[in-house]
């Protein structure tokens, strides 16, 4: 049973013990940190922020482990959905710890965790460096980017990522390390950081030198594309399935033949544009876009035997 006495006596402490600038809110509604805009309260959700946050991490996860109380690392909320019952534990979200750091060497960029995907691009596209083009508009994180191996028009983040720094608080005390990149370890929405015991400070990317007004227009493009696909229309998390080769047509495409386009629960909806979306048209539950999600899954595998898997991870107590 998680104890809001111990969560605050371990917020507090840690706070002591590696002064940090952080913003703290209990009770807080995960609605408002997810772009489904749905989803219960948080027992504690906090955002460090400033060069203290490696440290605070650090000890908030050691102390954390030591009380076996849940700790859940938050990005861009662009792949999340909370349940209506909320999260039990702490809520660490990493975007107070965002921007570039110092160009380690020509030709890379690093940024931290809770850098938005469009602002590493923009910064990238400034150098005239091109290889990030393709996060141009995509909501979420470099860190959720990097545990998910995004990926889109063709290329994922294990394309040009160079090196993770991380906290493996598998070890006691947690240690701060710097882990390169093996594309060999990466695979479709897939990183070895996926059920490892690790949190990402930051990550570097490989990229290369191109005219800037080329790596502008191609990121416009990208923009638009996911403007006209209708992902900015309503609260959504983008694709809600993952595509796989063996079914032989993209996921959103068997989901249009099956004329699910529409299919409603509550105030979830299958995008009547797009069937691999699901929107909140305005007052959706959790539970509504779940039983929407589930029930997708099951017509598509009633009607063809392909089992869907979920791009969308589903948080907090179901």
């Amino acid at each position: 049973m998680v104890s809001m006495e111990n969560i605050v006596r371990i917020v507090e402490s840690c706070l002591k013990e590696n002064p940090c600038e952080v913003e703290v809110r209990y009770n807080e509604p995960m609605a408002d940190h997810c772009t489904f805009k749905a989803g219960g309260p948080a027992d504690c959700w906090l955002r460090p922020s400033g060069e203290g946050f490696p440290m605070f991490a650090a000890s908030l996860l050691k102390a954390a482990s030591a009380e076996k109380m849940p700790v859940f690392f938050l990005g861009g909320g662009a792949n999340i959905l909370a349940a209506d019952a909320g999260l039990r534990g702490i809520v660490l979200d990493t975007g107070g710890w965002a921007g570039e750091v110092a160009q380690q060497r020509e030709g890379s960029l690093e940024f931290r965790a809770g850098t938005s995907l469009d602002a590493a691009a923009e910064i990238a596209a400034g150098r005239g460096l091109g290889g990030l083009e393709f996060l141009a508009g995509m909501p979420g994180a470099i860190g959720g980017a990097v545990w998910m191996n995004a990926r889109c028009y063709g290329i994922e983040i294990a394309d040009v990522l160079r090196e993770t720094e991380i906290i493996d608080f598998a070890q006691n005390p947690p240690v701060r390390q710097r882990v390169s990149a093996d594309k060999a370890q990466f695979g479709y929405k897939r990183s070895p950081f996926q059920g490892s015991a690790s949190l990402i400070l930051s990550a570097s990317f490989s990229l290369h030198r191109a005219d800037e007004k080329k790596i502008r227009a191609e990121m416009d493009t990208h923009r638009k594309d996911r403007e006209d696909k209708g992902h900015y229309r309503f609260p959504c998390a983008g694709s809600v399935f993952k595509n796989n080769p063996a079914f032989g047509k993209p996921t959103g495409k068997i989901i249009d033949d099956l004329g699910l386009r529409g299919l409603r629960r509550g105030g979830a909806q299958v995008a009547p544009w797009h069937g691999n979306i699901i929107v909140n048209t305005g007052g959706a539950t959790a539970a509504n876009i779940r039983a929407l999600v589930d029930e997708v899954a099951a017509q598509v595998k009633a009607a063809t035997g392909f089992a869907l898997d979920p791009e969308i991870i589903f948080a907090g107590e179901w």
